[in-house]
């Protein structure tokens, strides 16, 4: 996957293929508040003076099925012709999109079907249900349920409604830009939206653009997920091989061939923001209103603390769409564990300290008074020691360098694992777990469908081949859990295992070369 800077421009003097007086006039027209209701733009003044900066937060979270996704479905819905209608509805979809699917098509007195991922959490299977849709749980994915979907719209003549790649999806996600306009006709700087398909962001750009020249439509995507950043950057619609998974709820590989052309040319710039920075922007919320985000809810808030901090501006008005709340309660310990990361709060170094009588003591004292968050040492040898150590910190990233400095210039070895991921996510787990005298050792993250049965078709895949020489799971609440898993693999058979890899179709990464593993693993 290409590698992007955290902002990229836009680029400007595109021409979308729907005219803007079209889009206005869908925007305008649409119907959605049958169903949807126009969600308040509430001021967050804790995160407002942090930030130096008004933030107002856009709370789509608070709609009847927690996201703004039941605008553009029941927008597309009601616009079918009364034979389609008969027929009845369908999607493919894990999340939000599915829950305003099934509760549009009730109110329209529709039959929709809602074809899910196996992997989908019970929760959000329930709500579709709860709501009236008739699931057909399929595949362990997305690109699964979406070709089950294709199907029975083959054999029963189903309608498809599209979760983001629509006019007149587009135009009902665009109401919500509409309300802003609304809600505050003064001065905004900037709006900060969360993309995956685009269809939220489409609609609003479209529609703000026209008639507020003058305001900031900022684009916020994972930094693992750069759909839009990388087509913007290649000029064309690109395809990433594979998306990070946190924020499932923008984890599309390809942005929408009808939201591409108006983001090109309305988007101002992309912010890109880390798994540390949307789990802070979670906690600000929640200690600001209470209320719990998603992932991908997350990320408008995420992309305006950072755009304030990287960019230093002061006094002006933001505001970011807080686009979804459908939070499985597991993920919470995840959240909460790199929360303070996210925050430049916490520090995560790795420290090698001579193996002697005193010396244990002598590092806590070097460390001084600042609170521990964790604490793990493993005795490497009989003349070594490591510590993986959690450290918060008061002053973020300034206090974080000069203790490394401070640190490495008392003659201790130092790891900075802060950014680190799979150190963060497995080897603080691990920590004391050493391999002695495992050869060819290879190291791979992995990312394993949550369904019954995903390790034992990885374990049958591997066969008698390859010895596995360490194993780590760690879910997270999601559709996905995460695996590290040492491999040997002599060096005669490396392609072969490659093609291995290849041919199994789950997502990896080697770290066979990560510091954190060869420090406190191999």
């Amino acid at each position: 996957m290409t590698t992007h800077h955290n902002q990229v421009d836009a680029q400007p003097g595109k021409h979308a293929e729907t005219s803007e007086r079209e889009y206005l006039e869908r925007i305008l027209t649409a119907c959605v508040y049958d169903v949807a209701e126009q969600s308040p733009l509430e001021p967050a003044p804790i995160l407002s003076s942090r930030i130096g900066n008004q933030l107002l937060l856009k709370r789509e979270d608070l709609q009847p099925v927690f996201s703004f996704k039941l605008r553009g479905a029941y927008n597309r819905i009601i616009r079918l012709s009364e034979e389609a209608r008969q027929r009845g509805v369908i999607c493919a979809s894990a999340g939000n999109h599915a829950q305003g699917v099934a509760l549009s098509a009730r109110r329209l007195g529709i039959n929709a079907t809602i074809v899910m991922p196996r992997t989908t959490p019970q929760i959000k299977v329930d709500a579709v249900r709860r709501f009236g849709g008739n699931v057909v749980l399929h595949g362990d994915g997305y690109d699964a349920a979406s070709a089950k979907a294709q199907e029975l719209i083959e054999t029963e003549g189903l309608t498809y409604i599209p979760p983001y790649d629509h006019p007149d999806v587009i135009a009902g996600q665009g109401t919500v830009g509409m309300e802003i306009l609304h809600q505050h006709p003064r001065d905004i700087h900037a709006v900060f939206i969360p993309v995956g398909g685009g269809g939220l962001a489409a609609g609003i750009a479209v529609y703000i653009s026209q008639l507020r020249p003058d305001i900031r439509i900022v684009a916020v995507e994972p930094d693992d997920a750069p759909t839009l950043a990388a087509s913007l950057e290649a000029g064309e619609r690109v395809r990433l091989d594979q998306v990070g998974l946190f924020a499932d709820g923008v984890a599309v590989r390809q942005i929408g061939e009808h939201t591409f052309p108006i983001l090109r040319q309305y988007v101002d710039e992309v912010v890109l923001v880390s798994t540390d920075e949307i789990c802070a922007a979670i906690k600000d919320v929640f200690e600001e209103t209470r209320s719990i985000l998603e992932p991908a809810g997350a990320l408008g808030v995420a992309g305006a603390k950072k755009y304030a901090e990287t960019r230093g501006i002061h006094n002006k008005t933001l505001v970011a769409i807080n686009s979804g709340a459908n939070m499985n309660f597991s993920r919470l310990a995840h959240v909460a564990e790199r929360a303070e990361l996210g925050e430049h709060r916490e520090a995560v170094l790795a420290v090698t300290i001579p193996e002697r009588p005193g010396a244990f003591r002598t590092f806590c004292e070097t460390i001084g008074e600042r609170p521990i968050t964790e604490f793990n040492y493993r005795m490497a040898d009989p003349d070594t020691a490591h510590v993986y150590a959690g450290i918060a910190l008061q002053r973020g990233d300034e206090e974080r360098h000069g203790l490394i400095k401070q640190l490495r210039g008392q003659g201790y070895p130092v790891l900075d694992l802060t950014q680190d991921e799979m150190a963060k996510v497995h080897v603080r787990h691990m920590v004391g777990g050493r391999g002695h005298g495992v050869e060819s050792e290879r190291v791979f993250r992995f990312e394993f469908p949550e369904r019954p049965g995903a390790l034992m078709q990885f374990l049958a895949s591997l066969g008698g081949r390859w010895n596995i020489s360490l194993f780590h799971y760690r879910n997270n609440g999601a559709a996905y859990g995460r695996v590290l898993c040492g491999i040997q693999v002599p060096q005669d058979e490396h392609q072969a295992f490659m093609a291995f890899l290849d041919e199994l179709d789950y997502q990896f990464a080697e770290e066979t070369d990560n510091p954190a593993y060869k420090l406190f693993l191999s």
